[in-house]
């Protein structure tokens, strides 16, 4: 049987987000079948609001609906210290541990030359014009314990360290392959303590 065509599209819309497939897709079709329109129109209308309300923080590249950030406008924050994440999903995971009072910079990426990525392909250029600010003291690079993690962590710490800003390293509290958004509070926090210079 073939499904009406409403249905059917939005059967193939939430089979582009990752992780769906076509039963799954079905199943949350339906659902949203089954919800009261003013539910369904709140959902329509936030999709819309994060594409139209939000974009990139013009500081430290983190998502954002003001600009700069919150995080970067928060004179409380210590600005002697940014820690590098590879993406915004990072901040938050960090955020959750309530223990970082630093700034941030969101690299959107890793360096990946089997994937054609080079570090002039995500933020780096970016976080070196950052650095030229005296206040900046420590880069806590907090890219994910992964092979191309571990190249852009490498990578950034031959071009800061020259400058004399400490550079460290978040610890392996974390499991190699993993990323940080799917950390808890404590094993980020452990890997914060834990950090080392690099």
């Amino acid at each position: 049987m073939q499904y009406p065509e409403p249905i059917a599209k939005l059967i193939e819309g939430f089979m582009r987000l990752p992780g769906i497939g076509p039963k799954t897709a079905s199943r949350l079709a339906f659902f949203v079948l089954e919800m009261k329109e003013d539910d369904v129109l709140d959902f329509a209308k936030a999709l819309v609001n994060v594409k139209r309300k939000l974009t990139y923080c013009s500081v430290c590249h983190n998502i954002t609906d003001t600009d700069p950030c919150r995080i970067c406008e928060d004179s409380k924050r210590d600005e002697s210290v940014i820690c590098v994440v590879q993406d915004a999903k990072d901040v938050i995971a960090m955020e959750k541990m309530k223990e970082y009072h630093g700034k941030y910079h969101v690299l959107h990426g890793a360096i990946s030359p089997m994937d054609g990525i080079g570090p002039e392909d995500i933020k780096i250029p970016e976080l070196i014009k950052r650095l030229q600010d005296d206040t900046i003291q420590e880069v806590i690079v907090a890219t994910n314990p992964t092979i191309e993690g571990e190249a852009t962590a490498m990578y950034i710490s031959r071009l800061v360290k020259p400058t004399g800003i400490k550079v460290t390293r978040i610890a392996h509290g974390l499991p190699v392959g993993g990323d940080l958004e799917y950390a808890d509070e404590v094993t980020l926090s452990k890997a914060m303590e834990g950090r080392r210079e690099l």
